[in-house]
């Protein structure tokens, strides 16, 4: 999934362009509809949390949909098809809100910490570029497999690594210097 997926819900990313997104997010729910779209949104996040999650997907239109309504707060989405490796991912309203800011590239709420699960996996991305949706040529391009990202607070990332070569089995800081940089903590 390109990095706009992602993050959408990063994403991974995480993690994730809009329209590619929301074109492969169609794609999944033609194949195994909205039980199928539930199972791979679940996925992202502990069951503790994804149970009671709302599921959203992303239309052909750019809007979402809510596929199922839930009550803890968490939104999560599935898997995008069109992207090399899984992808579901699932956050708080914070980080929510963090990766609609970084999707219309505008400023996230300042001081506002989020949290994100990408447990199913990860994509590869940029890790100085929020908005690189390929490696340029000769470009570093980085892959983290399942995840944890905190978004939301620059406080939180003093002293963690970041550029790009990050040793991604390590926590480490993702788009450092942009309005978006975020940590990226591993779990596996």
């Amino acid at each position: 999934m390109s990095r706009k997926t992602m993050l959408i819900l990063f994403a991974t990313g995480a993690a994730l362009t809009l329209a590619g997104t929301a074109l492969s997010q169609a794609r999944h729910g033609a194949r195994g509809g909205d039980a199928a779209l539930i199972r791979s949104a679940m996925s992202a996040a502990p069951l503790s949390v994804s149970r009671d999650a709302t599921i959203i997907e992303m239309g052909a239109n750019g809007h979402m949909r809510t596929v199922r309504r839930g009550s803890n707060g968490f939104t999560c989405m599935a898997d995008s098809p069109a992207t090399p490796g899984p992808d579901p991912m699932c956050m708080d309203a914070n980080a929510m809100a963090w990766a609609t800011a970084w999707m219309g590239h505008s400023t996230p709420p300042p001081n506002t910490v989020g949290l994100m699960y990408m447990l199913a996996g990860g994509t590869d991305a940029s890790n100085v570029d929020p908005y690189s949706e390929h490696p340029a040529r000769g470009a570093p391009w980085v892959h983290t497999g399942a995840h944890v990202m905190v978004v939301g607070s620059a406080s939180l990332l003093s002293g963690y690594p970041s550029g790009p070569h990050p040793d991604t089995s390590r926590p480490y800081v993702m788009w450092a210097g942009t309005p978006y940089a975020h940590l990226m903590i591993p779990i596996r």
